[in-house]
């Protein structure tokens, strides 16, 4: 596998297009369309939050239903979340305006929207903006990454990624974007992504793979507690690498598995990294669990402690808050058999072992917490399962953006 520029145009036969359609912002590009040259299988995944925006229940209509997907408009700075009838009505108002000017199937056009919640969505604009980027739609590198701009909300950089792998000798080639900055919490995480891949594969293997990579990579962060009503995955497969259409869990199954669970590890910490305010990514590594979902909860709990995160942005090594975020999560387990270590690339100290404190250096704590990136290496001692949640510190300026969203 090859990392390689670009994001949702780097593989065969995507197109990207966005512009400044005027839903909230101002003086920026608020509306994005990727676009493919041929009909998808496709696979998402959707937020647990009950409370789901118009936009999700439209996209699952086409997940589920089995059509293909050929392309997705994003626009940022409404949710299009609790808006009843005229909500969906929005959806298929920017769908059928696909349909329109491109000539494809508004039933196999998805629609994402990130923003305030409880606002309609000025439909004019929605469609104006769509007939601006059917003329506009293009498959350069750059095309995608003004694409994986036009998404952000309270984000401070684009995330998008592109990787090639070979399958039975033929190129391959995945790409994605996401946005996310606040309201992030598992289970899918206001996340949005958008993955495209020129891969042929079953649209059932499709919807596992994502499945199962989700799993351990979207669903394993946090940067504040709250699941968005938005939470939007979508991978779109148009086919066109020409490789032996996979239709079994076999090694070119496991190929594309490793290949997606890269992109969507990327992406994912990436806005674990952005989370708003954030000054620090906060990494929290569970090894020799009892069981898998042993090792999921406490990671996750570490990570998603308000005292946890502000130890970390105060480079606090108070190992204490992260062993009681373990002890509430949920999981069962001796204290007495766990080891909890601070790391960054500044070094590595133990500072609790086998329910014992450790006397440790705190000035060497102190430098390796003043990294930008830190992570508590929790060893159990009770099994052989392993996982990693990330997040980030809590800072002043979480406060500060979220107190005045609306405004």
């Amino acid at each position: 596998m090859e990392v390689i520029k670009g994001g949702v145009t780097a593989a065969e036969g995507f197109k990207a297009a966005s512009c400044e359609a005027n839903i909230k912002y101002k003086d920026r590009t608020d509306m994005a369309f990727v676009y493919s040259e041929a009909p998808c299988v496709c696979a998402g995944t959707f937020t647990s939050n009950v409370v789901k925006a118009a936009c999700v229940q439209w996209d699952k209509q086409i997940v589920d239903s089995g059509k293909p997907m050929q392309a997705v408009v994003i626009n940022s700075g409404i949710a299009n979340a609790c808006t009843g009838k005229e909500g969906f009505d929005a959806c298929e108002a920017t769908a059928k305006a696909v349909e329109k000017s491109l000539g494809v199937d508004y039933e196999t056009v998805a629609v994402a929207s990130t923003g305030v919640i409880g606002m309609q969505l000025p439909v004019d604009k929605l469609v104006a903006g769509v007939e601006k980027m059917s003329k506009t739609l293009d498959g350069s590198i750059d095309a995608g990454t003004d694409a994986s701009k036009a998404i952000m909300t309270t984000d401070t950089v684009n995330k998008e990624v592109a990787v090639s792998f070979d399958i039975a000798g033929k190129k391959v080639t995945l790409g994605g974007m996401s946005k996310g900055s606040g309201m992030i919490h598992p289970n899918m995480c206001t996340m949005l992504a958008f993955l495209t891949t020129d891969i042929a594969i079953e649209k059932s293997l499709l919807q596992d793979a994502v499945s199962e990579v989700v799993s351990d990579t979207f669903n394993m962060i946090t940067v504040d507690g709250d699941t968005s009503t938005n939470d939007t995955l979508l991978c779109m497969a148009n086919g066109k690498a020409g490789n032996n259409p996979i239709k079994e869990k076999n090694d070119d199954y496991e190929t594309f598995k490793n290949a997606l669970f890269y992109v969507c590890e990327f992406l994912a910490k990436k806005m674990a990294a952005d989370g708003e305010g954030a000054s620090k990514l906060f990494e929290a590594k569970v090894v020799n669990a009892k069981t898998k979902d042993d090792a999921r909860t406490l990671s996750r709990a570490i990570v998603g402690s308000n005292l946890s995160k502000a130890a970390i942005f105060g480079c606090d090594a108070n190992f204490g808050r992260f062993l009681c975020a373990m002890g509430y999560s949920g999981a069962q387990f001796d204290q007495n058999d766990v080891e909890l270590f601070f790391e960054s690339k500044a070094g590595r100290i133990e500072v609790f072992h086998k329910g014992t404190p450790l006397d440790f250096d705190e000035d060497e704590a102190l430098k390796i917490m003043k990294e930008e990136t830190v992570t508590v290496f929790v060893d159990m001692h009770e099994g052989d399962a392993q996982a990693t949640a990330w997040g980030c510190d809590l800072t002043y300026d979480y406060v500060k953006i979220n107190a005045d969203y609306r405004s």
